[in-house]
């Protein structure tokens, strides 16, 4: 298992809970200390258990280097570059170390999330010129994207279902064989190309229906209508399900994927370009409706609630929180940002009561369920003025009238 990340650790620890011996390997040296140690460098229910079962039975070790190996799972970050194309630097060093490694009748199976063509044109491409090993005849070539949600990820590597594309037949048998280990739901084969398309429709499929939400927000607001009301009427409609609007959209997924789609084609002026641009101007459309808020005020001071990109994780990728920071670090704003659960953040994270001690505004940024137990008796006393401006319909309005707040939602 090539990349020990969100998706990398999790499947190795899948695999060799159910009998495979599994090599792990990372070019981060204090991921490889951390696990060789039996400690895992990620927060995600149930990770911990399985990775030190696997680790204790000696079914797993992990390594800087690879190894001769019957079967290659790459799982390596792919992110977004600044021109919006997809970098696959950490493929191409993947498929490096492989091509030093592979025998005939190998397995190279590419998880990471890639634009359709990647897996024949670049993995097997580069394998064939260092190796001169032709993929589906000298060896197996597949690709089989995860589908898991942070918080969620164990759970649903067992029981979702799983896409898998293969240069040939045998190439996506023989890596449903694999999976079969420990996947309880159905397997499906097809092709490489509609594999890796699959894997990014699923993910722009959700922009699109979040970017049309944020649009109604902004034509509601024209109309002085509430969005939340126009969403939940409409979605009692047996056919429709409208997503809930918000201040962006963020995480290493939904962000990027449909850049990914576009990448290789030459069509212009498409929905999903639109909505991309519909979703990466939400932070700056609560940025402004902050600095309309806090207007009035000297010295200002705002308590930004939530720095991960979704309630209830630490994963703070792409979080619209740092964009919207951005924006309003253009002005002379005190800013603090309050979040218990937060990973890797870009900015200093403050305590809860330093982060609320004389600030004008309160702006709820992510759901996560423990902000619903912090005392609006404490948040009133330590705020200089009482607004709370919730972009995740969050709050009890009538709970925070009772309490004295001015509140304002998306």
């Amino acid at each position: 298992m090539i990349g020990l990340g969100y998706i990398g650790l999790p499947t190795a620890s899948m695999l060799a809970n159910n009998g495979y011996d599994v090599l792990g390997v990372d070019v981060n040296e204090e991921v490889i200390k951390k696990l060789s140690s039996g400690d895992v460098h990620i927060e995600e229910p149930d990770l911990e258990g399985i990775f030190l079962n696997a680790f204790n039975s000696k079914k797993i070790k992990v390594s800087k280097e690879l190894e001769k190996s019957d079967v290659f799972i790459i799982a390596v970050p792919t992110p977004l570059r600044d021109d919006n194309k997809a970098e696959l630097k950490n493929v191409v060093s993947a498929i490096v170390e492989i091509s030093k490694y592979i025998e005939k009748n190998n397995l190279v199976i590419l998880e990471s999330t890639s634009p359709p063509g990647t897996t024949e044109n670049l993995v097997g491409k580069m394998i064939c010129e260092n190796t001169g090993y032709v993929a589906g005849r000298d060896y197996m070539l597949a690709f089989c994207p995860e589908r898991v949600l942070p918080g969620k990820i164990v759970y649903e590597l067992i029981n979702n279902k799983r896409i898998i594309g293969g240069i040939n037949k045998v190439s996506a048998e023989r890596a449903r064989d694999i999976y079969s280990s420990f996947v309880r739901s159905e397997i499906f084969l097809t092709d490489l190309k509609t594999a890796e398309l699959v894997k990014l429709v699923e993910n722009t499929y959700r922009d699109i229906n979040i970017a049309f939400s944020n649009e109604l927000t902004l034509i509601s607001q024209d109309y002085g209508i509430d969005i939340w009301e126009v969403i939940k009427f409409a979605n009692m409609h047996p056919r429709v399900n409208i997503l809930n609007p918000g201040p962006g959209v963020g995480g290493h997924c939904i962000p990027i994927d449909p850049w990914f789609i576009l990448e290789n084609i030459s069509r212009k002026d498409t929905l999903i370009e639109k909505s991309r641009k519909i979703n990466n101007n939400m932070p700056v459309v609560i940025a402004d409706k902050i600095k309309r808020i806090i207007g009035s005020y000297k010295d200002t001071k705002v308590a930004l609630f939530g720095a991960s990109y979704k309630e209830d994780i630490g994963d703070t990728r792409e979080s619209p929180t740092v964009a919207i920071i951005k924006e309003l670090k253009k002005e002379k704003i005190d800013l603090r940002v309050y979040d218990p659960i937060a990973d890797n953040f870009k900015y200093e994270l403050s305590e809860l009561e330093a982060s609320l001690k004389d600030a004008d505004l309160l702006v709820l940024l992510v759901g996560h369920r423990l902000f619903k137990n912090i005392d609006l008796g404490l948040i009133a006393d330590l705020m200089r003025h009482k607004n709370i401006f919730d972009t995740r319909n969050f709050f009890d309005l009538s709970v925070l009238q009772i309490a004295g707040f001015n509140y304002y939602k998306i």
